[in-house]
């Protein structure tokens, strides 16, 4: 199970490397392991899902899923996890409250999961999952048959009850969130009849693809206004698969960051998404002047998948429109990063959804790159960033138990003139288990303090 625990404060040190080299293998995707996982739970007999993300917020809906009938077994030495599902409509009730750790991926698709199950829970987090607003999704699943029992202004911890007459929705997105899409998605796998869901912006599509390979009754269309469509009949039995994870783009955005700030580097990192929906941010680096080759292109999950090699560069400022925010919202602290080394003033534009993150990370941009000497500010709801390729560093800097901000701030480190002190990089292993390994391995220099 999950345990209840506090974030062990781990102060690092980050010195200037003097180059990065090496190869690296792509952490498995986060996205795409919570919904196999989920999906599998969700089908009568095995799924085999290779190269599942091995991080807490994966064993966050582990455990959930063990809590909602689902046999999960784990072969570390194999690398291979096999969940024998409990079919669509078949969620057991669960026995205990149901602790998600810092998963808000866990904590929105679960509650779309169990909205159209007659299971009642009461979910929780840590401190940091439990200032985070999930009425966005609670509302629309109230239109589904959700019940909220015990309710805490749309925060967790709150207890919630799935329907027994679940009623299909017809939904516009009113913010462009993958989230809140696949929470809807996956009630209206158990409930009869068509459910439709319209997607003004595009997000992510990782649910649309994988519900199309386990045999989901799903459709997607494009309107006259180009909007996307979602329309899917509930109550089809599910097909179990078997499946190997690609690698996360959001997780190796890092690396490459890091490739092109740090001097007389090169690095080659294999088994990168090339989902349309994830990596945006390959193509705006590009545009900056990253030295990005794409060495080889394969299949996994129904997702294009790529190895490339980066290698230093001089890069330049660029502007970012508000169209594409909702497609690099998880990546814009690392594009930040790559402003800071960049020639000229970088525009952000759009940024109000980094409020709402693991924390408010519109604010940790600013504070990051303005105490390291990079002048960082905001206008409405753009970030500008001005840069002469210069980090002074030398600053002090708090991830409040976001795993985004203590690794950004590590890569940030990697070029700075003066160390930069960084108060707790524990929460990286929600994400990425493995990070302070590859970045020793291929020649980042920090302490622990």
């Amino acid at each position: 199970m999950i345990m209840k625990i506090n974030n062990k404060n781990n102060a690092v040190l980050i010195k200037r490397s003097p180059f990065l080299a090496g190869t690296i293998n792509t952490p498995s995707d986060k996205s795409i392991s919570h919904r196999c996982l989920i999906l599998g739970a969700l089908c009568i007999g095995e799924t085999k899902i290779q190269n599942l993300l091995s991080s807490e917020d994966i064993r966050a809906t582990i455990y959930a899923l063990r809590e909602f009938g689902a046999k999960i077994i784990e072969d570390k030495e194999k690398n291979l996890v096999t969940v024998h599902g409990v079919g669509i409509g078949g969620l057991f009730q669960p026995k205990k409250n149901i602790y998600l750790g810092n998963s808000g991926t866990s904590a929105r698709l679960l509650m779309g999961l169990i909205s159209s199950n007659p299971v009642e829970v009461e979910f929780e987090g840590d401190k940091s999952l439990s200032t985070r607003p999930m009425g966005r999704v609670i509302e629309p699943l109230s239109e589904m048959g959700l019940e909220i029992l015990n309710g805490n202004s749309g925060k967790l911890p709150i207890r919630l009850r799935g329907s027994s007459l679940p009623i299909p929705i017809n939904h516009k997105l009113k913010v462009p969130s993958a989230q809140v899409k696949s929470a809807l998605m996956f009630s209206a796998l158990n409930i009869k009849g068509k459910s439709i869901i319209t997607e003004p912006i595009r997000t992510r599509d990782h649910t649309e693809r994988l519900f199309k390979l386990f045999g989901a009754n799903i459709n997607i269309i494009k309107n006259n206004d180009g909007q996307n469509i979602i329309e899917i009949i509930g109550e089809k039995k599910l097909s179990p698969q078997e499946l190997d994870i690609p690698g996360d783009p959001s997780s190796a955005a890092f690396l490459i960051v890091a490739g092109l700030i740090a001097s007389k580097s090169k690095l080659f990192i294999n088994n990168i998404m090339l989902n349309p929906t994830r990596s945006l941010f390959i193509d705006y680096l590009i545009k900056m002047g990253g030295n990005i080759e794409f060495k080889k292109k394969y299949i996994k999950c129904g997702e294009e998948v790529c190895d490339i090699e980066v290698t230093s560069s001089k890069l330049k400022a660029i502007k970012i429109p508000k169209e594409v925010a909702p497609s690099l919202i998880d990546e814009y602290l690392i594009l930040s990063v790559a402003a800071a080394y960049a020639k000229g003033e970088s525009r952000f534009c759009g940024l109000s959804e980094l409020r709402v993150k693991e924390s408010n990370r519109f604010n940790a941009i600013q504070d990051l790159l303005n105490q390291s000497g990079v002048s960082c500010r905001e206008e409405g709801d753009d970030l500008l960033i001005k840069s002469n390729e210069i980090v002074l560093g030398g600053s002090n800097i708090r991830t409040n138990l976001d795993h985004r901000v203590a690794m950004a701030a590590m890569i940030l480190g990697l070029n700075a003139k003066n160390e930069i002190n960084i108060d707790d990089i524990s929460p990286i292993s929600t994400s990425f288990p493995n990070f302070e390994e590859i970045y020793s391995k291929i020649g980042g220099v920090y302490k622990y303090i």
